[in-house]
């Protein structure tokens, strides 16, 4: 064959092979391009980041709201499905319940994720490091308190099966895992990527051999991290802020250095054709260093001049003056930068999503515009949040207990409106909707407690219906509700309720829809 050319054979008489594709992921990824080793160094310092947050006048108003309203409501275990409760769902909500509670004995677990919430919004990433007990089980997590210590290698070769668990079956999945190590004071120690079924020995980072033992006390844990975003240290989310917030500080600075190097002179004394006598000098020195408090009031002072040559001839042309202005009026009165300042601090906190509500900076505000604020935030920023942080327990930190019946979830505050759920109300007892069962639940949940329903068949029966039935109208009028629910209507139209009278009228169509098929 000549250079450059292919030789191809067609082979008779064979079962072709089935077409296999990969069962593990191909892509590539920065990491494994731009690092020469195995180990990936952050592209930025870590703790200029951490000391960027505290020289910030909102950066740490901004990570406390994400922190206090993530996790700060709490942890709780709920069903997956309403369903009747059976002994074996009961078993499986405690066991569940004393899992979460004893993830950590030092504090509670969701201050625990609060941490790793405060650091991840610090510095784009944080780690949870994760125990397990003889059996395999994660029995207790400890937050890294030193994040910029922590550094990690790219995804190692070869690809390990892993074991999932979904909805009680059991799926494999292969995966190549990382390893991480944390240096401080020249003590090194490592760790291996949560999920690795791999033992590895935590002075060195060797994963053992077949065949090779390890006393359990150097056996490495596992570290789970929380990254924003997809590089391999994350990325903060205020990091197209970064220039503006460091020109805050300076700004900041600036306006501090007044008071240490400022000129505070609020007047001048300006002296024409003579100078001050030795004594006018040291008397006026003395006045402006000594005058203070009530003892200086109504005070006032002599100043002798003399001619600059000495001369004591009273005929001169030229006149001794003295002349006081007033330089008050060029002192600085109030901090520079404040439009600069004010800006930067909307950018930064745009970059979060947060409200001014929410960063303690505002006082102009009422219910509505709070209301409003709250609702937007909840479901535009925490309650993701929440989701996401609630996912990562249960189908990866707990994923090995196999719940089939209950899952973890982060509480979350009561956000409804009052006002507009007295008005849905009124709207659906006169359409004849509203029961005594409803009516009961919804109240014992505003008071944060449980209702249980009336047991008998009345606790059903909408209240506008046993209205009429009591009052011997012969039944349930459709008409009569249907001429009430247009004046409910017509008055909610004139205070301009435009969102209730959408829901009245759609009440009052489906009246009419009954009221024809009858």
């Amino acid at each position: 064959m000549g250079k450059g050319r292919a030789q191809v054979r067609i082979i008779k008489g064979q079962t072709a092979a089935p077409i296999e594709k990969a069962d593990t992921s191909v892509q590539l990824t920065t990491s494994e391009a731009y690092n020469a080793g195995d180990w990936i160094t952050p592209p930025n310092d870590m703790r200029g980041l951490r000391q960027m947050v505290k020289h910030s006048t909102i950066l740490p108003q901004c990570i406390r709201a994400y922190k206090n309203n993530i996790a700060g409501f709490g942890i709780g275990i709920r069903y997956v499905e309403d369903v009747e409760e059976t002994p074996e769902m009961a078993a499986e909500f405690k066991r569940a319940e004393e899992i979460v509670e004893l993830l950590n004995t030092e504090q509670d677990t969701k201050e625990v994720f609060e941490d790793v919430i405060e650091a991840r919004e610090t510095y784009g990433i944080a780690y949870l490091e994760v125990i397990r007990n003889l059996a395999g089980e994660v029995v207790q997590v400890e937050f890294i308190k030193e994040t910029p210590s922590v550094t990690k290698t790219k995804p190692l070769d070869p690809y390990i099966p892993s074991i999932y668990y979904h909805h009680g079956q059991q799926v494999e999945r292969k995966k190549r895992y990382c390893k991480y190590k944390q240096e401080i004071g020249g003590k090194t120690v490592y760790f291996k990527e949560f999920g690795d079924p791999r033992i590895m020995d935590k002075r060195d980072g060797l994963y053992l051999q077949e065949g090779q033992t390890i006393d359990l006390d150097d056996q490495a844990n596992e570290l789970m991290e929380f990254a924003i975003g997809t590089e391999p240290y994350g990325e903060v989310r205020w990091i197209g802020q970064v220039l503006g917030v460091d020109g805050s500080r300076r700004a900041e600075g600036l306006n501090n250095n007044y008071f240490i190097n400022g000129r505070h002179t609020p007047l001048m004394i300006i002296l024409k054709n003579g100078t001050l006598t030795d004594d006018s000098y040291a008397k006026l020195q003395s006045y402006m260093n000594d005058i203070k408090g009530e003892a200086g009031q109504h005070a006032f002072i002599l100043l002798e001049m003399e001619s600059p040559d000495g001369k004591t001839d009273f005929d001169t042309d030229e006149q001794q003056d003295v002349e006081i202005k007033d330089l008050a009026s060029i002192l600085q009165k109030d901090e520079l930068f404040q439009d600069y300042l004010d800006n930067n601090r909307r950018k930064v906190q745009s970059a979060f999503q947060l409200p001014d509500l929410y960063v303690g900076y505002t006082t102009d505000f009422n219910r509505a515009t709070a209301q409003t604020a709250q609702e937007v935030t909840e479901q535009q920023v925490f309650q993701p949040e929440r989701k996401s942080l609630a996912w990562a327990i249960n189908n990866r930190l707990l994923n090995e207990y196999q719940f089939k019946y209950v899952e973890c979830y982060f509480l979350e505050p009561d956000i409804s409106n009052p006002d507009d759920l007295y008005k849905l109300l009124t709207v659906c007892n006169n359409a004849g909707g509203l029961t005594p069962n409803k009516a009961r639940q919804i109240i014992f949940e505003a008071y944060g407690e449980v209702a249980e329903d009336y047991p008998e068949e009345w606790g059903e029966i909408p209240l506008a219906y046993s209205k009429t039935q009591g009052g011997g109208g012969g039944g349930f009028d459709i008409g009569t509700l249907t001429e009430s629910l247009q004046k409910q209507i017509t008055k909610a139209a004139s205070r301009n309720d435009d969102e209730v009278v959408a829901v009245m009228k759609e009440v009052k169509r489906l009246l009419m829809k009954m009221d024809k098929g009858a």
